[in-house]
């Protein structure tokens, strides 16, 4: 993957190592963007429930650097490091726009964690990353609650504003909700310029150009994962390490669906099928999102890739000219992962990595901008 050029504040003069604390980190998108912006930046320990992604992420960024586990048992069980910068995004599920919103969800009280996190951490500045609808949510206002006078992190201000990754040279419309943070002997930090699109006056990055610069043939043979690289140590219970570019895995689809994707044109969806080749409840129902069975526009970013996307009634991600759904190596470029990063997991477990990744470009466009500070 290309590195953007580096910013006047990265020059020779500022050689001080960032120290940076990734939370809920998952395979390490996050991080990944940060040290493509720049090498000064340096995770000195992250934090992530899920086994498999812990693994990815050590795979990636080090041995050693992850606790896996809870964020409140890392709470109870070790002292919390100082450091320069805390990023993360909490789980959103929660407060998602996806499925039924649950307000009780215990998943929408982990960013109280983070904010516990930060004011032990007392860095100079932090950043949140979490769906767009967060900036509507009841969470939201009660983070800004924590920043007054008694709160939490009553020694800090923040902004937030709603960033779309395509802008930013990422193959992908995903709008996500973005907050800055500044302890308040700091200066306010800016978001990032797009760097991508009209009024940047340079075109998105488009699927097509996605998966000719990496060289992506449009027939994989491989429905199963190949034979694990070398462990980096023993992890019985967890499949891998494989390198992304041998994720490039099709499914074993029956000739009914082989025939229903055959009726979708690029940009089309499920509204296109032909009617005796639809199951009743779609025959039903007339409505809905277009995004159902839609395949997706070769000239166009993707659509935002979600943990299901090796299943095309789950949304756009039929491929744009082949019928089958995009790969895990597709999706994982589609996020802007390098072909040689390392992923542990069964097929559905690095699916969901992949989609709950932050995009590389994203990351890397928020730590550009924060080298101005650091």
């Amino acid at each position: 993957m290309s590195r953007v050029p580096l910013r006047p504040s990265d020059k020779p003069g500022k050689s001080r190592s960032i120290k940076v604390l990734d939370l809920f980190a998952g395979a390490g998108g996050l991080s990944a963007g940060l040290r493509n912006a720049s090498a000064r930046y340096e995770t000195v320990r992250a934090v992530e429930l899920d086994p498999a992604a812990a693994a990815s992420y050590e795979a990636n960024h080090g041995e050693g650097l992850v606790y896996q586990g809870a964020i409140q048992s890392w709470l109870e069980e070790e002292l919390v490091p100082e450091v320069d910068l805390v990023v993360g995004g909490p789980p959103c599920q929660g407060f998602s726009t996806l499925g039924k919103q649950d307000v009780e969800d215990e998943r929408n009280d982990l960013w109280r964690h983070y904010a516990e996190t930060v004011r032990r951490a007392n860095p100079r500045y932090f950043i949140v990353e979490n769906v767009a609808a967060f900036a509507k949510s009841s969470q939201f206002t009660d983070f800004i609650h924590e920043t007054g006078p008694n709160g939490v992190l009553s020694e800090y201000k923040f902004k937030y504003q709603v960033l779309n990754a395509a802008e930013y040279g990422s193959p992908q419309s995903r709008k996500r909700t973005v907050i800055l943070g500044w302890r308040r002997d700091q200066v306010e930090p800016n978001f990032p310029i797009p760097s991508h699109g009209a009024k940047a006056g340079a075109d998105l990055v488009t699927v097509r150009q996605t998966f000719r610069d990496h060289g992506v043939t449009p027939n994989p043979s491989l429905t199963d994962l190949p034979a694990p690289g070398h462990r980096m140590r023993q992890r019985s219970s967890i499949q891998g390490p494989f390198a992304l570019r041998d994720l490039h895995l099709t499914r074993n689809y029956s000739q009914l669906s082989l025939d229903r994707f055959e009726c979708i044109p690029v940009g089309g969806n499920r509204f296109d099928i032909k009617e005796d080749l639809l199951p009743p409840c779609w025959r039903k129902h007339t409505s809905g999102s277009g995004d159902v069975m839609g395949r997706l526009h070769l000239d166009k970013p993707a659509v935002t890739i979600r943990t299901e996307f090796f299943k095309p009634e789950k949304g756009r991600y039929l491929h744009p000219t082949e019928n089958r759904a995009i790969t895990h190596l597709e999706a994982g470029l589609l996020q802007g992962f390098p072909s040689s990063y390392m992923f542990f997991g069964s097929k559905t477990s690095i699916a969901r990595q992949i989609g709950n990744a932050v995009p590389l470009q994203l990351g890397r466009a928020l730590a550009v901008e924060m080298l101005h500070h650091l």
